[in-house]
């Protein structure tokens, strides 16, 4: 059985829409709601609730408890791969962080998030977690970024906010 680790710090991934006050807002983890909707043979994903908050919202201690579970869980005897729910804002600057401070990962460290909430219709929520879980069996170790359709790894990718998606910026 695969064992993969999922850690969720909210974004627009699962943000869910509050009809009292009408906004979207990270509120609480709806992974398990998106995990159900997927079929996944002997892969056995265990969940992290770190944080839920929008990605414009994380700071540097933020990220260093990121780094910290993500430290801990780096051993390919216990988990194939890292998943990281994370807003797509500053979903780069998390990966560029991980991927400066952590030394010869062991596991592939994936991070991934929405464009649109999984809530919301034409939503790539979904999409991009089951790339993401896929990846983890594909990928070697390493701080990817996995987005639709695409894996790129750190460093170098960027938020193309035009295009909707992640690109490799000019310098990498």
């Amino acid at each position: 059985m695969r064992q993969i680790t999922l850690i969720s710090t909210g974004g627009t991934i699962e943000k869910t829409y509050d009809e009292h006050a009408g906004t979207l807002s990270n509120r609480a983890s709806i992974v398990q709601e998106m995990l159900r909707l997927l079929r996944l043979e002997n892969t056995n994903i265990n969940t992290l609730q770190l944080m839920q908050k929008d990605s414009l919202e994380l700071t540097d201690t933020d990220r260093q408890r990121i780094l910290g579970a993500v430290e801990l869980l780096d051993d390919p005897a216990d988990c194939a791969g890292i998943i990281i729910l994370h807003g797509t804002d500053t979903l780069c600057e998390t990966g560029e962080f991980l991927n400066e401070a952590i030394h010869n990962p062991k596991i592939p460290v994936i991070l991934t998030g929405a464009m649109r909430p999984f809530e919301m219709k034409r939503s790539d929520a979904l999409q991009n977690l089951n790339e993401a879980i896929f990846a983890t069996g594909t990928l070697e170790p390493g701080v990817w970024v996995v987005a639709h359709g695409r894996a790129l790894r750190f460093p170098g990718p960027i938020k193309d906010r035009q295009r909707g998606t992640f690109v490799m910026g000019p310098d990498a």
